[in-house]
């Protein structure tokens, strides 16, 4: 696949964010994703999504390239530098945690749909479609939580838009730099796996609970199906 249709991809990838972040700022769109617990159950698929490209994807395709410890050392480091990150947010009250860790899951996602561009597979199309996916909630949760705590259309807008282009950015390292070092790539695999798994569980699971609802958590099963399908479609 050429770097420029690779680029291209990333940067429709990205554009999920500011589609989610335009859904919440339509109040009839807002109010019936609320009303009919569409939020939640859309937080649980792209959940369920992202544990389909950890299990079928990254994990994968990552052992395949380090050693059992490296193997371990790469995936533990990145669930205690997320959980870390996290924290770092928490004590600092900051209003824009949602932001970054979209920013946390997307920028490693980004490079390894570069990564992956450059084998030819087409794991990227399932690649793109999963990133979306979890963008999409992730956009609207960020631009909702920001507006509410007083930042200003006029700001948030050029913000929202402009992380599209971190897409290209990061696929384009991924294109460029770290296809050719097998073992940096395992161990980028592993790391993003660590990472993505504790935010799963961390922040985007506990978001979409809803209390006396138990219908939601079907997404998680939609999700993870929808990247067991594709896997198999493409193998």
């Amino acid at each position: 696949m050429s770097l420029t249709t690779t680029l291209l991809m990333a940067l429709v990838a990205g554009l999920s964010i500011p589609l989610g972040a335009f859904i919440s700022t339509r109040a009839r769109l807002r109010s019936i994703c609320l009303r009919h617990e569409i939020d939640s159950f859309v937080s649980y698929f792209g959940g369920g999504a992202l544990l389909a490209a950890i299990a079928l994807v990254l994990i994968p395709h990552g052992v395949a390239q380090v050693s059992v410890l490296s193997a371990c050392g790469a995936f533990l480091l990145g669930g205690l530098a997320f959980w870390q990150i996290n924290a770092w947010l928490k004590r600092r009250g900051s209003v824009a945690s949602q932001f970054i860790g979209m920013l946390l899951d997307f920028v490693p996602e980004a490079i390894l749909l570069g990564v992956v561009a450059t084998t030819g597979s087409e794991m990227v199309y399932l690649l793109v479609i999963l990133i979306m996916l979890q963008n999409m909630p992730e956009g609207f949760a960020a631009y909702t939580e920001m507006s509410r705590n007083g930042k200003s259309a006029a700001w948030l807008w050029p913000t929202f838009l402009s992380i599209a282009l971190v897409g290209p950015l990061c696929a384009w390292l991924g294109y460029g730099w770290l296809a050719a070092d097998a073992q940096s790539l395992g161990a980028l695999m592993l790391f993003c796996s660590g990472g993505i798994l504790y935010l799963i569980f961390d922040d985007i699971a506990p978001r979409a609970h809803l209390k006396h609802h138990d219908f939601p958590a079907v997404g998680a099963v939609s999700g993870f199906l929808l990247g067991l399908a594709g896997t198999m479609l493409v193998h």
